[in-house]
Order: structure tokens, then sequence, then C-alpha cells
């Protein structure tokens, strides 16, 4: 709580990374099941779009390569330095709650 030190500083970041990523991964199971429920609902007769869960996926994905380029880019604020790990689990975090709200915010929509 009262990190004084850059190697704490560090460490606590990284644990709040962790946690987020937790989140994250408890709320991507919850949004799967969901939009795969919604899948079920779609008529294929005349629908030939990508399900819900395939676009989900692809945007995932591209979602996890933007998040770790972006958060090594903003760490280089500190390339080579001993803040430059805590500048990279600070992103880490913050963009992957705020993927876990958008992540909610597609089971709320229906």
């Amino acid at each position: 709580e009262n990190a004084q030190y850059q190697v704490e500083m560090n460490l606590c970041a990284g644990k709040d990374y962790d946690a987020a990523d937790a989140a994250l991964n408890a709320q991507w199971k919850v949004t799967v099941a969901a939009l795969k429920a919604r899948d079920k609902t779609i008529d294929r007769s005349y629908d030939s779009q990508p399900s819900h869960y395939d676009t989900l996926l692809a945007a995932q994905r591209a979602w996890i390569t933007y998040r770790d380029q972006h958060c090594l880019s903003e760490s280089f604020a500190a390339r080579g330095g001993s803040m430059a790990p805590m500048l990279h689990s600070g992103c880490m975090a913050r963009l992957t709650k705020e993927r876990t709200e958008q992540l909610k915010a597609l089971v709320e929509e229906y």
C-alpha cells in the first residue's frame, strides 16, 4: 500500500495487472456463454453473417495484440529504466479493466 521503492511499485503494478487479468478471464467465460447462446437463435436460412462468438473471438485476438504492443510502447517512456515495468503493468491493467467492461456491456446489450 505504501510502496516507496521502485521495485515495490513494480510489484504492486504487477499484482494489479494480475487481478485485472483474472477478472477479464472470468468475464470472458460469461460473455462467451452469452454470445454462443445468441448464436443458437440465428436463422441461417437467410443470415450468413459471422456468428456472435466468431466476431468476439476475432476481436479479442486483435485486442490482445493491440494491448500488448500499446503497453510496450507506453513503457518506453522509461525505456531501459527501473520504472518501465511499472508503466507496462499499469497500462496492461488499465486496458484490461476497460476491456472487461466492454465484455460486460456485450452481455448486457440484449
